[in-house]
């Protein structure tokens, strides 16, 4: 802090206050002038002083800046109780702007004018406090004020909070008539509260009459827009929008309007465009920030393109701007997403260096280094957090937790677990559904249900992702009895069952060939207002074609269908293996060249199936149209494709034809499996012949 002369003049002050960089800095200079011997401040350094004081980090030491100008009886302008009442208006403090307003003359030195009146009324809007905005404005006329074109701003934007938009519009139009002439201010209030009510239609229309009325659009206004568009997810608009700003003659894209199209750009996966927008930026000299190059890495890294990513990253660098934690955490994941391990551990040393590393930092390092199979690397990251004094969050133990599961150190993730349950740490769903799925997957059903079990006694509420997970792993297990009684029990654990609970019972029950027991769970699900989805109904006809219970499939089928649900290509699936397993070919075929009239497209599951089962069927010629099918749309045969061929073929003792599509899967990539070469061979052998022929 810069010493004082002998005699401080109010001038000398000013000058030193504003070469300070910081609000709290400025604040402890004019703090230290004001115990200064022989020193007043002046009006001037008043109104600097409070204006740095705005921010919501600092706004209560306003009040004590008020009553040293009240103490000091220093005559003050209106623009100075402006600030003080806008200060609290910003901040969301009506009382103190209303106290500030009434007590303005004894404060101040000076009575309220209407831009104060505005003022305050903007405060009690800025709050939401709509009956007393309206009361006060009907205070104008008995003190005699006289509304002005910012009285009538502020009105619209009361009708924009309140959602009243048409009330907002018929506003603005009643300004025109009256005389008022609305200004860029007034359109784009009623904009801005347009596309935030979803209104983005109306807001065009409006926006759109600006030129009509000779009102010219400001840059706020193709902002809000393009970022309402962008925000609603319409690209194509949002672009016409930018468009039309490029082309405007009067108005030029800002900071703000780039950073709006490279975030709504990144948010639409337009990677290439942002990149574009990026470089446009720099050739026409604007000035990128922190936000513009956060929000093009963190896009770029979600796309995988982190080459593109560490363009920006280095440019950024060489020109002299700090990346904050939040930069370096988005270039960190995308390295880590890419399997570019010694990359992410290079800035991971960066950013200890710089003192850029948070909680969010070690999570995102811990879970990228497992996605990569660096269990012990992570678990050395993992063991650095109390060193740095960072305090391991819910994410941290659920990605920890998961991690190891992944990576088949099941008996380590649990010891974690129980390790952050005796010392009382946040757990979340993810860290416990994480180890119960991976206990589920092993195995070790009793040590999942003990997990389960410690949950409810540690007061940690169950959800059906949790039991859901516990349930599929009896099911897997083919421990029915033991799924069923949980099953009940899920209830009395304050855990209702849902569609996907009741779906992988069913789907345990059909697997069982428990046919009768899988209806009563779809009944009990009717009962209960739960309505079978598309997968229930799958789950069950897959189980009852599989039981050769073809009859009742097929009246499920129609059940189905009569209920007006629209089949998906998985269901024809089930319902054509079905159907060509039960030697019902021609009805399969049938459902087949529906399926295009249910805008339900074949897959090429469908298509393989199709002609295995007129292969079984000895129809060589329907299965070559089926196959022929394959390639009119533009599917690409697999090797299970060629293998019904193959087998199709040779059953048929067409062997000559098999080598020929055999030498088509080479030619198109696609090696031969085991299961190929033994067709082949055993066709040669049962046919007798004595050469091979390929």
């Amino acid at each position: 802090m810069p010493e004082f002369p002998k005699s401080l003049s109010p001038k000398r002050l000013l000058q030193l206050l504003k070469a300070e960089k910081t609000a709290h800095s400025a604040l402890a200079l004019f703090d230290s002038a004001t115990r200064h011997p022989g020193y007043t401040h002046s009006p001037n350094v008043f109104h600097h002083i409070l204006r740095r004081l705005v921010d919501r980090t600092l706004v209560s030491q306003v009040g004590r800046v008020v009553q040293l100008i009240r103490t000091q009886k220093c005559q003050c302008s209106e623009d100075i109780a402006l600030t003080v009442i806008k200060a609290y208006a910003k901040n969301s403090m009506p009382e103190q702007a209303l106290d500030v307003f009434q007590r303005m003359d004894d404060i101040f030195g000076c009575k309220p004018g209407i831009r104060s009146y505005n003022s305050l009324l903007n405060a009690f809007i800025e709050s939401n406090q709509w009956d007393r905005a309206e009361s006060f404005l009907a205070y104008f006329e008995t003190v005699g004020m006289s509304p002005n074109l910012q009285t009538y701003n502020i009105l619209i934007k009361i009708s924009c909070k309140k959602k009243q938009f048409e009330k907002a519009k018929g506003l603005l139009d009643w300004m025109w008539e009256k005389g008022f002439n609305p200004d860029v201010f007034s359109y784009g209030t009623l904009i801005n509260g347009l596309v935030k009510g979803g209104s983005l239609r109306f807001a065009l229309e409006v926006f759109d009459e600006m030129p009509v009325r000779g009102v010219e659009h400001d840059v706020m206004c193709y902002n809000i827009l393009i970022d309402g568009f962008f925000k609603k997810g319409d690209f194509v608009k949002a672009m016409e929008i930018w468009e039309r700003l490029s082309r405007a003659s009067s108005v030029y894209p800002s900071v703000v309007t780039y950073n709006v199209m490279i975030n709504g750009l990144c948010k639409c996966g337009k990677f290439d465009e942002s990149l574009e927008i990026w470089d446009r930026m720099k050739r026409n000299e604007r000035k990128w920030d922190l936000f513009t190059c956060s929000t093009l890495i963190h896009g770029l890294c979600e796309a995988g393109n982190v080459d593109g990513a560490e363009r920006v990253y280095k440019e950024m660098v060489e020109s002299g701007m700090s990346p904050d934690v939040v930069t370096y955490n988005a270039m960190l994941n995308g390295f880590c997403r890419v399997g570019k391990v010694k990359e992410g551990f290079q800035l991971w040393e960066l950013m200890g260096k710089n003192g850029c590393r948070n909680v969010v930092s070690y999570n995102i390092f811990i879970k990228g280094l497992f996605d990569n199979g660096k269990v012990d690397e992570a678990m050395s990251i993992w063991k650095l957090l109390p060193e740095k004094t960072i305090v391991a969050d819910s994410i941290t133990y659920g990605v920890l937790i998961h991690g190891l599961c992944k990576n088949g150190c099941l008996n380590k993730a649990l010891w974690i677990l129980k390790e952050a349950e005796n010392r009382g740490a946040h757990l979340d769903i993810f860290a416990h559904s994480s180890m119960i799925n991976g206990l589920c997957k092993e195995g070790r059903l009793d040590e999942a249900a003990e997990v389960v079990d410690q949950m409810g006694k540690r007061g940690c509420k169950l959800n059906p992702h949790i039991c859901n997970a516990l349930l599929n792993g009896f099911i897997r297990a083919s421990k029915l009895e033991k799924a069923i009684h949980f099953f009940r029990e899920m209830s009395t654990r304050g855990c209702f069952p849902t569609v996907v609970s009741y779906n992988i019972l069913i789907n345990g029950l059909c697997k069982s060939e428990r046919f009768n027991e899988a209806y009563l769970f779809v009944k009990e699900m009717l009962e209960k207002g739960w309505k079978p989805d598309m997968i229930t109904y799958s789950l069950l006809m897959d189980g009852l074609f599989q039981g050769k219970k073809t009859d009742m499939a097929l009246n499920l089928w129609q059940h189905f269908l009569d209920k007006g649900f629209k089949p998906d290509v998985t269901m024809h699936n089930i319902i054509i293996h079905g159907l060509c397993s039960a030697g019902k070919v021609e009805d399969a075929l049938q459902l087949y060249s529906k399926m295009k009239q249910w805008n339900c497209i074949p897959n090429l599951v469908t298509h393989n199936t199709l002609m295995d089962g007129l292969y079984k069927a000895q129809d060589c010629e329907k299965a070559s149209e089926i196959w022929a099918h394959i390639l009119e749309d533009g599917l690409q045969p697999d090797i299970i494709s060629y293998n019904i061929t193959l087998n199709g073929l040779c059953s048929c003792s067409r062997i000559s034809d098999a080598v020929g599509y055999l030498n088509h899967a080479l030619n198109h990539g696609i090696l031969p499996t085991v299961i190929t070469w033994d067709i082949l061979v055993r066709a040669v052998i049962n046919n007798g012949a004595s050469t091979v022929i390929f």
